[in-house]
């Protein structure tokens, strides 16, 4: 099952913006705020795709706990059945939605949904300036890959590091319970106990790299594994794991591979 990436994000900040707009002598300031959130995609027929969903969270257990999701409905139309019901199931699982997109709220199927009306939390980020004129017409700057984050310690149990524009990188292990979340790569020099989560914003040629492999969960661009899944013959070797298609491949840095 895909659950594809996180939306973009700026590098943070908490100093008030320096760039503001004046406006008939009033001063208007602009910051930004990021989010990283997954996007779920229901399919129909939703009952076979909520079975399916069900299976993936037994197995890896607390995967979208105080995780934001968007609704992407973009596959789903309004005569689906069941699509009435599906926002109280998706609540029934402790999924949390902050957005939904690529429906018209009209459908007669919305009637009794609650729509999010804004996003809220996410990371502070840098200013944001306003517009003079109209940009409606400006196409958009593709996005631009960052500098790497890394960390020169161990990632403990409970703590999350995000680097949603580009690669990560861990001089230390990774605990289980930790989790990492990359828009790029992940390298980790150390085992990896917790659960990685590389190419989070659409970059399916990312990788994971660790020197010893013990995860309790590897994902790129929202197709994943649990540890059950990892080839057990790999377990606590050097190894890299890459996306061919729709499924993960754990290379063992020694040689040989093995997919899910």
């Amino acid at each position: 099952m895909s659950t594809p990436s996180a939306s973009q994000s700026l590098h943070p900040s908490d100093k008030p913006s320096a760039q503001a707009q004046r406006s008939n002598g009033m001063t208007i300031r602009a910051r930004g705020r990021s989010f990283l959130a997954l996007i779920l995609s229901p399919e129909a027929p939703l009952k076979t795709w909520l079975a399916g969903l069900d299976q993936h969270m037994k197995r890896s257990a607390g995967f979208f706990n105080r995780q934001p999701i968007i609704l992407d409905l973009s596959l789903v139309d309004a005569e689906t059945e069941e699509l009435a019901s599906l926002q109280d199931e998706l609540r029934q699982r402790h999924i949390h939605l902050i957005g939904i997109e690529g429906a018209d709220r009209s459908w007669p199927a919305f009637e009794k949904w609650d729509w999010p009306a804004e996003l809220n939390g996410g990371r502070p980020s840098g200013p944001v300036a306003l517009p003079e004129e109209d940009t409606s017409e400006q196409k958009p700057e593709p996005p631009q890959t960052k500098e790497p984050l890394i960390i020169d310690r161990a990632v403990r149990s409970g703590q999350s590091i995000q680097n949603p524009d580009g690669d990560i990188i861990i001089i230390g292990a990774v605990s289980s319970g930790a989790e990492i979340i990359a828009g790029g790569s992940i390298h980790v020099y150390g085992p990896l106990r917790g659960r990685a989560i590389a190419g989070v914003d659409g970059r399916p040629n990312s990788r994971i790299f660790t020197t010893k492999l013990e995860a309790e969960l590897l994902a790129i661009d929202g197709f994943y594994m649990v540890a059950e899944e990892m080839p057990s013959e790999y377990l606590g070797l050097p190894t890299q794991t890459r996306l061919e298609g729709e499924r993960l491949r754990v290379i063992s840095l020694s040689g040989g591979t093995r997919s899910t």
